[in-house]
C-alpha cells in the first residue's frame, strides 16, 4: 500500500521499514515518524493498512474456540477496507482457511519444509546440474542428512 501511495504523498518516502516493523521494535526516531504519519488528519491509506496488519497479529493469540470467529471478522473488515493489497491478502486467507485454522490444533507451519527446499536448491546450485535424477536425489540425501565424514584420528 505504501508503495502505491508514496507517489502522491512525498512524506511516505523512506518509511518502508517503519511500516514493516512492530511498534515495540521501532527505534525512537522511527516511532516519532510513525506517530506523525498516523495522524488522522493525514488520512493515509498506508496507516489504515498498518492498523489492519497489527490487528491481524492478535489472531495468533486467540484461543481455539474464538479463532474462527476472529478470522471471519478480520476478513470481513479487510475485504471492506477498499485497500486492494489488504483485500488480496484476505482473499488468500479465505482460500487457505482450513490450513490457517489447523495451526491452532497442530502448531505446525511450513518453516521446516522451506528449510529443506533451500537445502535442495543449494545442492542443485553447487553442481550446476546432475547427469541423472538419481545423482541429484543422492546428493539431496547427503546434504539433508547432515552426515559428518571425519577421518579417523
Amino acid at each position: 500500500m505504501r508503495r502505491q501511495e508514496q507517489q502522491s504523498r512525498p512524506e511516505l518516502k523512506r518509511t518502508r521499514y517503519i511500516w514493516l516493523k512492530n511498534p515495540e521494535n521501532l527505534k525512537e526516531n522511527q516511532a516519532t515518524t510513525l506517530e506523525t504519519l498516523q495522524v488522522k488528519k493525514l488520512n493515509l491509506k498506508t496507516a489504515r493498512a498498518y492498523h489492519i496488519r497489527l490487528n491481524f497479529q492478535e489472531f495468533w493469540n486467540q484461543p481455539l474456540q474464538e479463532a474462527e470467529t476472529f478470522l471471519k471478522r478480520w476478513c470481513f473488515w479487510a475485504t471492506h477496507s477498499r485497500l486492494e493489497p489488504i483485500k488480496e491478502a484476505a482473499y488468500t486467507m479465505k482460500r487457505h482457511w482450513d490450513g490457517i485454522l489447523r495451526w491452532f490444533t497442530s502448531r505446525i507451519n511450513n518453516g521446516i519444509l522451506e528449510g529443506i527446499n533451500s537445502l535442495i536448491q543449494a545442492a542443485k546450485a553447487k553442481a550446476r546440474g546432475y547427469r541423472t535424477m538419481k545423482n541429484l536425489i543422492t546428493m539431496i540425501y547427503l546434504i539433508g542428512g547432515k552426515l559428518e565424514f571425519r577421518l579417523p584420528t
